[in-house]
């Protein structure tokens, strides 16, 4: 898997790069197919915007973007809806069509009901 940052009229230190780097590799804990991670920082009239991109197989691109003040602070915040976004589709295409449901357990009788 690879993990590009790259930034934009701007740089942030080697520090924030490693702990982007680390934070970004924990999504391979919430989807094992993860292929790629991009992460753009972009610097604009003082303010951050960072977009996050992951590529995952059979899927498009999982999309995240957040922009304040703090690269660190906005950098979470983008990492959040990522997060929430894997998780949903990752719910979408698990199957749920195993076993009786609770309503199909209620309806069924009683040991000597008929």
């Amino acid at each position: 898997m690879q993990i590009a940052i790259t930034t934009r009229h701007g740089s942030i230190s080697p520090e924030a790069q490693e702990l982007i780097r680390e934070k970004s590799e924990k999504l391979l804990t919430y989807f094992a197919r993860v292929t790629s991670i991009n992460v753009t920082v972009s610097f604009e009239h003082h303010r951050a915007t960072v977009e996050i991109l992951v590529d995952a197989e059979h899927k498009h691109d999982f999309v995240a973007t957040d922009t304040g003040d703090d690269v660190i602070a906005v950098f979470h915040a983008a990492l959040h809806k990522m997060e929430q976004q894997i998780h949903k589709y990752k719910e979408k295409v698990q199957d749920h069509k195993g076993g009786p449901t609770a309503a199909d357990v209620a309806m069924l009788p009683a040991d000597g009901e008929k």
